[in-house]
């Protein structure tokens, strides 16, 4: 989970340092009420694969998994692949200039709100049908984060947009929860047999 959400884990952290930039701007994109202008050391490609190596090489270390390092390095690269279909060309080759790309699936709500459901359905029934449940927790704990994420994606697809890039950055930060939560269930189910 913190893999594949890594460099949007890093985005709020440097958008408050002032690193990174964005701006609330209606119609940037028909789904997405922001404008991203500059992201270079989250969003880009060589940045991802970087950050890929960087989380796979440390994961690694952690556990001498190679196999799994391997997963969770690809894992990191995936986000900027999957951005590279719903964004505009905003998203940079490499940090300090150079082309920009995205396909734009942003600026069609109904077509992004339908993929991006069936991503999140599917990924929920093949975690389901991989690991089950030990225990209450297991179960419960799976079944409110699945909802929490439905909401929040509901919210943020139908609400009004941020108050401000500060209000963003916040908001961003309490992402670092997910990863977390995401692991107390996990530790509560099991491979199915």
């Amino acid at each position: 989970m913190a893999a594949a959400m890594f460099v949007d884990l890093l985005w709020p952290i440097l958008l408050l340092l002032g690193i990174e930039h964005v701006r609330i701007q209606r119609g940037a994109t028909r789904f997405s009420p922001l404008d991203f202008y500059d992201y270079p050391w989250t969003h880009s490609l060589v940045m991802g694969i970087a950050w890929g190596v960087l989380f796979a090489v440390v994961y690694w270390a952690l556990t001498r998994y190679g196999r799994g390092a391997l997963v969770v390095g690809l894992c990191v690269v995936s986000h900027w692949l999957l951005d590279f279909i719903v964004h505009r060309p905003d998203l940079p080759l490499f940090p300090g200039g150079g082309p920009k790309v995205g396909l734009g699936l942003w600026n069609s709500p109904i077509a992004t709100i339908g993929i991006e459901s069936a991503i999140f359905a599917i990924s929920i029934l093949i975690y389901r049908d991989t690991v089950k449940p030990r225990d209450r927790i297991g179960s419960v704990a799976f079944w409110a984060f699945v909802l929490f994420l439905a909401a929040v994606y509901i919210a943020s697809a139908s609400g009004a947009p941020p108050p401000s890039v500060r209000a963003l950055a916040y908001v961003g930060l309490a992402g670092w929860i997910l990863p977390f939560w995401a692991g107390w269930f996990d530790r509560h189910r099991e491979a199915n047999a």
